[in-house]
């Protein structure tokens, strides 16, 4: 694979997770700098680390993950989605904390990267490929555009308070609907 086609490759599986963390920078209160670094490693690790467990598993077990994978992350999504545009509506910024909930996080980064695990299986066909450099280039790029995602989210989120973290919600609601309606085949 030419390195151009991995760095489109790779802001491509990238925007999912862009989207949750231009939504997660819109309820940042403490160090912006921090949150992202925070926010940014949990997604960049999960992009990095699916196409190879993708490549480990092959042909194997990805057959029965991909049945149901798109609705596992529209689930998550949603819910955290409507508990965002719930939480607005309630009013006050008493629920937003400048801790990051890693329990959250972590399904965040699993569900906008359950896609990078079929790629895995793609790029073991390939054997031109090298995984490991996929998989660095994939990560980096993730952590990147996150880095810049939640500074993005949370100046939005300060100009324009709920109306910011309602529209973060829909976004993450339709990134799952996204998701889910590729996988079955819609889009």
């Amino acid at each position: 694979m030419k390195i151009s086609e991995l760095l489109l490759l790779s802001v491509s599986l990238a925007m999912d997770a862009f989207s949750v963390s231009l939504c997660k920078g819109m309820k940042t209160k403490g160090s912006v700098l921090g949150s992202a670094a925070v926010i940014a490693a949990f997604f960049g690790i999960a992009q990095a680390v699916m196409p190879l467990a993708g490549w480990l598993l092959s042909h194997r077990l990805i057959k029965y993950i991909e049945k149901f994978d798109h609705y596992v992350a529209f689930g998550i999504l949603a819910v955290i989605g409507i508990k965002m545009i719930a939480d607005a509506l309630k009013g006050g910024d008493d629920n937003i904390s400048d801790k990051q909930d890693l329990r959250e996080l972590t399904l965040l980064a699993i569900a906008t990267s359950l896609d990078a695990l079929a790629v895995g299986v793609t790029l073991a066909i390939d054997p031109q490929t090298n995984i490991f450099v996929s998989a660095a280039v994939i990560g980096a790029v993730t952590f990147l555009l996150c880095f810049a995602g939640v500074p993005t989210g949370r100046f939005f989120g300060d100009k324009l308070g709920k109306p910011a973290a309602v529209a973060g919600g829909c976004v993450l609601i339709l990134t799952g609907l996204k998701i889910m309606l590729e996988g079955i085949g819609v889009l």
